[in-house]
């Protein structure tokens, strides 16, 4: 059994290379070039204090061209009376595409309006992807991302667990879109919250 042997298969396109190319070396000479003239001007603008290269020194500058509606730190949205606006439906759980979301929900059988509330809550900010979708998945107005990420990076992944308290006192909101009536008063054992 006699093989055919392999014929490379031809393009309309392919690109030619002529003799400068071929030579290799300017090409690299050149490409030096480039950088190093980049380099040099930066270098040059940030020894006469000027800016140079768009770096931000991060913690103590942020960056200038952040959008307005850039989404950061997740915030969980209160109530009047101080309770999570969450009824732990787990609709941001679901939809979140990293699964970093923890709901573990709790149920109160005297409160009518809302009878379900999150007893844990918390995010792996280690794996979220910062999408903004469980704020869109959200029925109740529950959970919103702030533009400001404090502190967020770290070189200790298990410090980036954020639970329900941190959540609601980072930066408190209440001014949510969809106001419950208040919940009825609760007897000395029924604690909630």
């Amino acid at each position: 059994m006699s093989r055919k042997p392999h014929v490379r298969k031809q393009y309309w396109n392919e690109p030619v290379m002529g003799l400068w190319e071929k030579a290799y070396l300017p090409e690299i000479l050149r490409g030096l070039a480039i950088t190093g003239g980049v380099f040099l001007r930066n270098m040059f603008k940030w020894v006469t204090g000027r800016k140079g290269a768009l770096t931000t020194y991060y913690p103590e500058e942020t960056r200038w061209d952040y959008a307005p509606a850039n989404r950061g730190k997740h915030v969980l949205t209160r109530r009047a009376d101080g309770s999570p606006q969450c009824v732990a439906c787990n609709m941001c759980a679901t939809v979140c595409p990293a699964k970093v979301i923890e709901i573990e929900a709790g149920f109160d059988p005297a409160d009518s309006a809302h009878p379900k509330y999150p007893v844990r809550f918390e995010i792996d900010y280690s794996r979220c992807v910062f999408c903004g979708l469980c704020v869109e998945a959200c029925p109740e107005d529950a959970i919103r991302m702030a533009k400001e990420v404090p502190n967020l990076p770290t070189g200790d992944r298990w410090t980036m667990w954020l639970g329900k308290e941190e959540l609601l006192e980072w930066q408190p909101q209440s001014d949510v879109a969809k106001p419950y009536p208040p919940a009825p008063p609760r007897a000395a054992g029924g604690e909630r919250g």
